[in-house]
């Protein structure tokens, strides 16, 4: 008979929750930037015109160029940034979980468009824990927030992490 864990949860998720790691910064985005994206994402399709069209983005409620909402100014950084997590997901008694993406949703507030400096920023929200058919099982929900220059919310992100 195998012994379970009464927690996966370690102290060091008690202490990170709801901290804040530092701040993360985009060069500027270019109009480039947005209509290779865009082509990207619809290829072989025409991208819509809010994407690539001054013209025809002049005309819309946005009265201009705006990024499609899936863009990221962060894809093509010059130094990578150190990964903040410990690595390995480890429970309590220092033994490796199993760990799997349970899935993310997104909120999306104010199109980005050029010129837009974002800053990114990400916490553990919160977890929670219980038994399942492979035994206690860790669902843990980590936030990323994205601003722009004008700190207005571009995109709230929580991602789920399953642990097992």
């Amino acid at each position: 008979m195998t012994e379970t864990a009464e927690t996966l949860v370690t102290q060091d998720m008690i202490d990170r929750q709801g901290v804040w790691s530092d701040e993360r910064t985009s060069p500027p985005i270019a109009l480039s930037d947005i209509r290779k994206w865009a082509i990207a994402t619809y290829w072989p399709e025409t991208p819509p015109g809010i994407y690539y069209d001054a013209e025809y983005a002049a005309s819309t409620r946005y009265g201009g160029i705006i990024a499609p909402p899936d863009f990221n100014p962060f894809a093509w950084p010059v130094e990578r940034p150190k990964s903040a997590g410990p690595g390995a997901a480890r429970g309590p008694d220092g033994r490796r979980l199993t760990g799997m993406n349970g899935g993310q949703t997104d909120t999306y507030g104010v199109p980005m468009r050029a010129g837009d400096v974002i800053r990114s920023r990400s916490r553990l929200r919160d977890w929670n824990e219980r038994e399942g058919r492979l035994g206690l099982t860790l669902y843990v929900f980590t936030e990323t927030e994205w601003r722009n220059q004008n700190d207005e919310l571009v995109r709230m992100r929580v991602s789920t992490g399953v642990r097992f």
